[in-house]
């Protein structure tokens, strides 16, 4: 299959999946979303996409499902919550999560996905709302190599660069090692701006 003729999913139409989704749309991707609040999708529906009423619903109508959600616990919910992505999924279905989740939680959900017949691939990102609706993202993937393969041109549209990091997991860690570093880069700031206005 080409990259025109795969369908893609998306669920999550927050502050970093609203810019991606519409990367996907502006490169005239098939999409078909779905968001906790329904009225987050009508600026992609608008755009060309199909929303449907489920996370299940996304995954029954697309080759590949991406997702970006909030935090674990809702993206435990969305995968294994009623009408959610496990339930729907099987042969010939995948879903690549790009939410910043521990790796406990990526392995709990791509254990599941596997399970029932999917692939899975973890692609959290790097980056905030403005590079997401630039498309200037970094994806930090692991899990199904093949999958990683076939988004790529998926994640072209919705970033800069992507790189595989090995099994499930080694996404989710090296998201908290850029995580710690930038932490440490803006305490380093803040000291440095108190140290400025201290010697005036």
């Amino acid at each position: 299959l080409t990259s025109k003729m795969v369908t893609y999913g998306f669920v999550g139409i927050g502050i970093m999946g609203r810019g991606m989704a519409l990367n996907l749309r502006k490169k005239d991707f098939d999409l078909v979303v779905w968001n906790r609040t329904p009225e987050k999708c009508e600026e992609l529906v608008a755009a060309g996409a199909k929303a449907v009423a489920t996370p299940g619903d996304v995954i029954k109508s697309a080759d590949i499902t991406f997702a970006c959600l909030a935090d674990p616990e809702i993206a435990c919910t969305v995968a294994f919550g009623p009408g959610g992505v496990v339930h729907a999924m099987g042969a010939g279905k995948s879903y690549v999560d790009c939410s910043t989740v521990d790796e406990e939680t990526s392995l709990k959900i791509g254990e599941a996905v596997t399970a029932a017949g999917g692939r899975f691939l973890e692609a959290p990102v790097s980056g905030s709302k403005g590079p997401a609706e630039q498309g200037t993202l970094i994806f930090l993937a692991a899990g199904d190599e093949g999958l990683f393969r076939e988004a790529t041109p998926a994640l072209e549209a919705m970033g800069k660069k992507s790189v595989y990091l090995g099994k499930t997991g080694g996404g989710a860690r090296m998201k908290l090692v850029v995580n710690m570093v930038m932490g440490s880069m803006m305490n380093a700031f803040a000291e440095g701006i108190s140290l400025c206005e201290a010697s005036d």
